[in-house]
């Protein structure tokens, strides 16, 4: 009898466990956290070439780089360190994060659904004297934490490109861990 009261015991420890790892905690709302900002997120922008915005492997979520691309279709472009200022390319850094939470959503229907932000690749389009692509991908980095709390630090790498697609200031892909 010791054994079968033991065995149950683990049993629903064992269950508790698998519980607390595979759902949110009740007080984890990063979809009422944009609302709180005040973001809306736009449509998904579409690949302009031969790829999807992201691909499912398991509990962990590939996206393809994206730009700071607006509603309309414009872009932030320039080069740092030549025509655009650090201050411009936070702010494509968090636009492209905008957009990134975009597509996140097409793919999971609610964002409540990301466990963490694993790793962020931020490439910056910059002259080769610029140093300062950490500074630029903190507007990426930054909103990730605003919106999804501990759960958005993120592993980073932030690097210097000698030219980006269609002239873009930056482009960022990311991999998202997700609840089952």
């Amino acid at each position: 009898m010791k054994t079968f009261y033991l065995s149950l015991l683990c049993t629903l420890c064992f269950i508790s466990i698998g519980l607390t790892q595979s759902t949110p905690e009740a007080d984890y709302d990063p979809e009422a956290k944009l609302v709180e900002l005040g973001i809306t997120l736009p449509t998904p922008p579409q690949p302009v070439a031969n790829y999807v915005n992201g691909v499912r492997a398991g509990n962990l979520i590939f996206l393809a780089g994206k730009g700071p691309r607006y509603a309309d279709g414009t872009e932030i472009t320039g080069k740092l360190g030549q025509n655009i200022s650090i201050e411009k390319g936070y702010e494509g850094a968090r636009l492209t994060a905008i957009n990134q939470l975009s597509v996140l959503k097409d793919m999971l229907g609610n964002l409540n659904k990301v466990k963490r932000i694993v790793k962020v690749l931020g490439m910056v389009n910059c002259d080769p004297s610029f140093v300062d692509q950490p500074k630029v991908i903190n507007g990426f980095s930054d909103l990730m934490v605003e919106v999804f709390g501990e759960k958005g630090r993120h592993a980073r790498a932030a690097v210097g490109m000698a030219s980006l697609p269609r002239g873009q200031a930056v482009e960022i892909e990311l991999v998202v861990e997700v609840y089952e």
